[in-house]
């Protein structure tokens, strides 16, 4: 198979052909891993190759919706079985840490029929929203290569957008799924708490707030791979009712006229790009065209103290991450970049009370959005407030890390805190994406889709947030858009 061909096709179509015998797996891999290649330079998507792993199981028979497909796992908690596992983090990856089982999503995925070929870059434990770890380096956004993919699910999404995969694993804990689709003109769904597995070692992250899906160019992909990774394993701690039919064939039909209301003020009082503000203008008209209701209404929530909600729980379990990888490898401060140990002094400053408070407000949001959800049926907004950023745009400046190296060293962290100013730090990086925390920390499902390209050539989604548990409802109107608006599938600047 040509690459000209290989990239006509979403995973299930090039499953599809594999069971028909018109390719096989091993000449879809060796078109993958050549895309790979040619295309690592600009975009340093691809981290880790299991190319041997590959292949041997290319030649093995496979079953399952997407057998023979190839398929890449993100370097963040998506283990598989003794290969190389950094999560962006230079303690690990010198450390060369090996987990001895798969990740239960990993499994899922293998399962499912995938190839796993490789493992894709990320920020340090996912904490940023661009990818740029000291780690592996920068990936780039293969629309742009002089601005990011996005994160934390970045080079997952740059290896989507440049054709190397038609779908690969990502995880959501604050928008890592919906931030780079949104960055590479992708679909992207933040599952419903407790949808999908974190199995075996944990059994939840952050209290239900992250979660592990895909990023895919088209709609029944996403759909078809969470039919077959969703439900429960040992020790789930949430147990969601099972969809009444397929998310596949939910992806095939269109929802009724909805009730949706749509916001374009962002939630912690920053700017708002006009292409944001664009972004869901445009798609309002669309929906209005399809035959729903739109109007302009947001939940009577407290934008900021949902954010320093998000934050505290964010804060505190970076901390617990870097405690626990220096345990591990007996590593230093040397092993961290300086932001995550700052996060992770935060998170170490930060009173149990406090904890407490945050999760306490975090069910109060949930509460109040269900509310909202009796008269909406689902909350339009803006992806991300601003288009994707350069490349090094959202690191910290030369001052910042100053001030960073004297809060450590002087541990200053508590007063800091206690004063106010991490927060007020934190929410100016948010600014960049203050629309999607809020889905992740009341657990319920949100996706973006890439309806919109700026005026400089930048794809831009829209995300959807709907109540808990109604993935079905997000892939029928995602199906929907794309049958009447139909994006492309591969980065223009990458064909």
């Amino acid at each position: 198979m040509k690459y000209s061909e290989y990239i006509q096709y979403d995973g299930l179509g090039l499953s599809s052909l594999v069971a028909r015998r018109e390719v096989t797996a091993s000449e879809l891999l060796r078109v993958a891993i050549e895309r790979t290649e040619k295309t690592h330079k600009k975009l340093n998507a691809v981290i880790i190759r299991m190319d041997e792993i590959a292949q041997a199981r290319a030649n093995q028979p496979l079953n399952g919706p997407f057998a023979g497909v190839p398929f890449l796992t993100k370097d963040l908690f998506q283990d598989y079985a003794g290969v190389l596992n950094a999560n962006g983090n230079k303690a690990l990856k010198a450390a060369k840490y090996r987990p001895s089982v798969h990740a239960e999503i990993t499994q899922r995925w293998l399962n499912s029929g995938v190839v796993i070929f490789g493992r894709t870059n990320t920020p340090e434990f996912g904490i940023k929203g661009v990818t740029e770890p000291d780690a592996w380096g920068t990936s780039h956004n293969p629309w742009n290569i002089k601005h990011t993919p996005g994160g934390s699910s970045g080079g997952s999404a740059a290896a989507v957008a440049a054709g190397i995969v038609p779908m690969a694993g990502a995880n959501d804990g604050g928008g890592s799924i919906r931030i780079p689709a949104a960055c590479c003109g992708l679909f992207g769904l933040k599952p419903s708490r407790g949808r999908t597995p974190w199995g075996p070692l944990v059994t939840e992250q952050m209290h239900g707030a992250a979660m592990n899906h895909v990023v895919s160019r088209t709609v029944r992909d996403s759909a078809a791979m969470l039919d077959a990774t969703h439900g429960d394993e040992v020790g789930s701690l949430y147990r969601l009712a099972a969809p009444t039919r397929s998310y596949l064939e939910e992806a095939s039909i269109d929802p009724r006229p909805l009730m949706i209301a749509f916001s374009t003020r962002s939630p912690i009082g920053t700017p708002v790009d006009a292409e944001a503000i664009k972004a869901v203008e445009k798609t309002v008209k669309l929906l209005e065209s399809l035959g729903h209701r739109v109007e302009e209404a947001e939940p009577e929530l407290d934008g900021l103290e949902a954010a320093y909600s998000f934050l505290t729980l964010w804060f505190a379990n970076a901390a617990v991450t870097v405690r626990k990888v220096k345990n591990e490898t007996g590593c230093g401060s040397e092993g961290f970049e300086l932001d995550t140990l700052a996060t992770a002094a935060f998170g170490d400053a930060t009173p149990s009370s406090a904890y407490a408070q945050a999760y306490v407000y975090a069910n109060m949001c949930a509460r109040k959005l269900a509310e909202f959800n009796k008269k909406y049926d689902l909350w339009l907004t803006p992806t991300m407030a601003m288009p994707p950023a350069r490349v090094g745009e959202v690191r910290l400046s030369m001052i910042e890390k100053i001030a960073a190296k004297a809060l450590l060293a002087g541990h200053l962290a508590r007063p800091v805190i206690k004063f106010g100013i991490a927060h007020k730090m934190a929410v100016d990086n948010l600014k960049w994406v203050p629309f999607t925390q809020i889905a992740n920390i009341t657990g319920v499902p949100a996706m973006s889709v890439p309806l919109h390209v700026t005026s400089k050539g930048l794809p831009m989604g829209v995300q959807f947030i709907a109540p808990m548990g109604e993935e079905g409802l997000l892939f029928r109107l995602a199906g929907q858009l794309e049958r009447a608006q139909p994006w492309p599938l591969l980065a223009p600047f990458m064909n």
